[in-house]
């Protein structure tokens, strides 16, 4: 047994320092990225956010709003065997992710990128599966998930990932860490994370704990290169789910909803995730909006012009501890 006593932070134990800038409007700010990844040898623009693929967000609807703003959508897992067709549009802001059983499946896409997504991605078995894929799709744009330190991130990469998908428990309906004591702060899993990748010039999702455009902010700041968000699009016209008393369902993947759903019963796996009701929040396109407009407006309090230089711009400020600590991120 060791015990670890550095202490690691999430997206509410820190704020961003403000600095001096001479931009005059968050209209100056460019959000878009442009990411070339290392096996594919492909390039992608766009605005690096991403919907989860969980069944009520990863839904064709909000694939047509997310694709106008040169977003990425994550379909629902159940739509890769039967549904693929209603993601044609703007496929290349598409992303389908699978467990290691549905690799054939994967295979056959012809989307922007592709991923193995498992709730742990420390398995030898989860590494051999991306050797796998990598094999049968030389030429995909491949993501692998979810782990939290730096030494499973370089693994993931070396056996063929592009990206590889950061977090286990931040999830607002996610149980892990309460069902098995596993995890890692969010915001320091991030940092350390994209450290390592961006060393072999790979890249990760920062997935899961955003509940506001300020974490989506801190994420980015500190090295994300897409940010994946669940709960923060559920509760729209566009999500699964029909609105009851003003509120709409909400459910993990690993939750007692998901799995009554699909099937995924066994004797040996207990339910890990939860289900919540969300406030009805009407259409996608206004908190898309305001979730964009967030970033720009932090960008603008560092002076950072684009998307891509927040990181450099940014120093956090510790706010939640003892004592408070600044460190920056340059």
């Amino acid at each position: 047994m060791l015990v670890n006593e550095e202490i690691k932070l999430d997206y509410s134990d820190v704020l961003i320092r403000p600095k001096r800038s001479t931009m005059s409007s968050r209209g100056e700010v460019n959000l878009e990225r442009t990411h070339n990844f290392l096996w594919s040898k492909k390039k992608w623009t766009g605005i690096p956010i991403m919907s989860s693929n969980m069944d009520t967000v990863g839904t064709p609807a909000m694939h047509k709003v997310l694709s106008k703003y040169k977003l990425i959508t994550c379909p629902a897992k159940h739509h890769l065997k039967k549904d693929q067709g209603k993601f044609k549009k703007g496929k290349a802001n598409t992303c389908w992710f699978g467990g290691i059983d549905d690799i054939n499946n994967l295979a056959k896409t012809s989307s922007g990128f592709i991923g193995l997504d498992v709730a742990n991605g420390y398995t030898i078995k989860f590494v051999d599966a991306v050797k796998k894929l990598r094999d049968k799709c030389p030429d995909a744009t491949i993501a692998a998930g979810n782990v939290v330190t730096a030494d499973m991130t370089q693994e993931l990469i070396l056996a063929g990932a592009d990206i590889v998908k950061v977090g286990i428990g931040p999830g607002s309906v996610c149980t892990t860490r309460i069902k098995t004591g596993i995890g890692y702060p969010q915001l320091s899993a991030v940092i350390e994370c994209a450290d390592a990748a961006h060393g072999l010039d790979a890249h990760i999702i920062a997935d899961g704990g955003c509940v506001n455009s300020g974490d989506i902010v801190k994420a980015f700041a500190a090295g994300a290169d897409f940010v994946m968000l669940g709960g923060m699009l559920a509760g729209h016209d566009e999500c699964d789910g029909e609105v009851e008393n003003g509120v709409m369902k909400f459910y993990g993947m690993a939750s007692e909803s998901a799995m009554s759903r699909h099937g995924n019963h066994n004797a040996y796996r207990g339910v890990e995730g939860k289900t919540v009701e969300v406030e009805y929040r009407g259409k996608a396109d206004d908190t898309i909006k305001d979730i964009l407009s967030g970033i720009r407006s932090a960008c603008t309090y560092v002076g950072a012009t684009r998307l891509k230089t927040l990181s450099k711009c940014t120093t956090f400020v510790r706010v939640n501890n003892t004592h408070n600590t600044i460190f920056g991120m340059e």
